[in-house]
């Protein structure tokens, strides 16, 4: 398969159409270079909220709530995209308000069927945990697609190797991310290559990218869209199938054959996701040493 991962950049909206317009240019460019897979990145759905004016958008609780009543008529687009053009398609993910609770942060994916289903963040940054106060959801969910079995792990989740382990069975993870600093985005992505070498998987990294004075939330961004494999056999020694150019909006693309991860699991010159358990008694048994 070919999968393309988005440097994203926001815009300030004027009309619904102008989005929509957006949207199915980002679209048909990659689906016109044979993409089957498209990943947008987290929290790209806030330029909705410039659609109810400066107040709104320069405001953090009102930014969420306008985003969130926006996200029945951005998943009615994303559908008929993805019919549209025979392609998945993980959209940006946004606040969801979805019950009494508090916001969650919310990625959906889209099937050319027209079939969605959505994930949510497990475990929030201290920028949603102290500012926005975004909940975290959940499940984890593994979705078994036509192009292989899928899981998402939004941002910060990709930094913690027990959410990726849950998806061992994955054989693509998506991982759609905002980041501040130059320093985040590399989190992310060294996040994203270690779970690529512990579930000797694919990680697909995409970032929203550029600066918008309108927002609190999503001021400024740094990123560009990564395709990451373990480094062993079948893939490159970098492990690093494609990524794009640091701040550069536009697509990243890479071709994905699912029978090299099955290869490299089952017979790789490492098999980590093999000897994962190996970990457990090791670990239960640590002894402390006091050397003076």
């Amino acid at each position: 398969m070919k999968v393309a991962t988005a440097a994203y950049d926001l815009d300030w909206l004027d009309s619904w159409a102008q989005y929509e317009d957006k949207l199915n240019r980002w679209v048909s460019e990659a689906a016109g270079e044979g993409a089957e897979l498209l990943v947008f990145p987290e929290y790209g759905a806030m330029e909705l909220s410039t659609l109810d004016g400066a107040d709104v958008a320069g405001d953090l609780e009102r930014s969420i709530r306008a985003v969130s009543d926006r996200m029945a008529d951005a998943q009615a687009l994303h559908q008929r995209l993805a019919r549209e053009y025979g392609t998945y398609i993980l959209g940006a993910s946004a606040p969801v308000v979805d019950g009494p609770g508090r916001p969650l942060n919310r990625a959906a994916l889209y099937a050319p069927d027209g079939q969605h289903d959505h994930q949510d963040k497990q475990i929030m940054t201290r920028f949603e945990r102290e500012a926005w106060d975004i909940a975290p959801g959940g499940p984890l969910k593994l979705f078994d697609t036509k192009l292989g079995k899928i899981g998402v792990l939004i941002c910060y989740d990709i930094e913690f190797p027990l959410l990726g382990r849950a998806l061992s069975e994955a054989d693509l993870i998506l991982v759609p991310s905002c980041t501040e600093a130059l320093s985040g985005y590399w989190r992310v992505r060294i996040g994203a290559m270690a779970r690529a070498l512990e579930n000797q998987c694919v990680t697909v990294m995409a970032s929203l990218v550029g600066s918008n004075e309108w927002s609190d939330a999503v001021d400024m961004n740094t990123g560009t869209g990564g395709i990451f494999g373990p480094p062993d056999k079948g893939f490159p020694g970098t492990g690093v199938l494609a990524e794009g150019q640091l701040n550069q909006p536009g697509w990243t693309y890479a071709n994905i054959d699912l029978s090299t991860i099955a290869e490299v699991r089952a017979d790789g010159h490492v098999l980590n996701r093999t000897h994962w358990d190996e970990q457990t008694p090791r670990v239960e048994s640590v002894t402390i040493s006091a050397l003076s």
